[in-house]
C-alpha cells in the first residue's frame, strides 16, 4: 500500500460533516478499488481540503476517487515524514497547513537541513512541526505544525527563510471510530 494525497479547492465552503457524510458514502467504491481513507485536513474557511488515503497504487486510487465522482486532477503519491520522537497522539493536533512548491525536485533531507536551522524561530512563535507529507515527484510538500494560529506559522517561517507556497489553519476529519493521526 502506498499513501496517496488529494488536494480540492471548493467553489463553496462546506462543513466537516458534509466531508465526513461524503467520504462515508464513497466507501462502496474505495472498497471495489482498495482505497482506504485515512483522514481530510479541512481549511477553517471550508475552501480547501487535502485528504489522505492508502492504496494499492496510484490508478487504483484515481479509479476509485474517479468512480466516487471527485476531481483527481490533483491527486498524487508520496510519503510520511514524522517529527524526530513524534508520538502518534500528537498529529491529531496538527491545525495548521504548509504547502511548498519547487519549479525543481527537493529532497526532504533539504527542507529538515532548512528547518533545523530555523528551529529558533519555530519556537519563538511556539510553533511545533509535526509532519511532511512529501510528494513522489518531490516537487511539493505539505507539512503539518501545531501552533497558536496560521499568522504565527508565517511568522516563524518567513523568519526562518523556509520556502511557503500558502498557509492555512485547518481541522481534522477522520470516521469517529478512526484513529487519531493527522494526515
Amino acid at each position: 500500500m502506498i499513501d496517496v494525497f488529494l488536494e480540492r479547492r471548493l467553489a463553496r465552503p462546506v462543513a466537516p460533516d458534509l466531508v465526513r457524510s461524503m467520504t462515508l458514502a464513497a466507501q462502496g467504491c474505495f472498497d471495489l478499488h482498495h482505497l482506504a481513507w485515512q483522514g481530510s485536513l479541512l481549511a477553517r474557511d471550508g475552501r480547501r481540503l487535502l485528504c489522505h488515503f492508502q492504496a494499492p497504487d496510484l490508478e487504483s486510487a484515481r479509479l476509485g476517487l474517479r468512480r466516487a465522482g471527485a476531481d483527481v486532477g490533483s491527486l498524487w503519491a508520496g510519503t510520511l515524514h514524522d517529527a524526530p520522537g513524534l508520538e502518534p497522539a500528537a498529529l491529531a493536533e496538527a491545525n495548521v497547513v504548509v504547502e511548498r512548491r519547487f519549479a525543481a525536485p527537493v529532497s526532504v533531507a533539504a527542507i529538515q537541513a532548512l528547518e533545523d536551522a530555523g528551529a529558533a524561530c519555530l519556537q519563538h512563535h511556539r510553533v511545533r512541526f509535526l509532519r511532511t507529507l512529501y510528494a513522489a515527484d518531490r516537487r511539493r510538500m505539505h507539512c503539518l505544525y501545531r501552533a497558536p494560529d496560521a499568522e504565527s506559522v508565517r511568522l516563524a517561517q518567513h523568519q526562518a527563510g523556509m520556502p511557503v507556497t500558502r498557509i492555512w489553519a485547518c481541522q481534522r476529519i477522520a470516521q469517529p471510530a478512526a484513529s487519531t493521526a493527522a494526515p
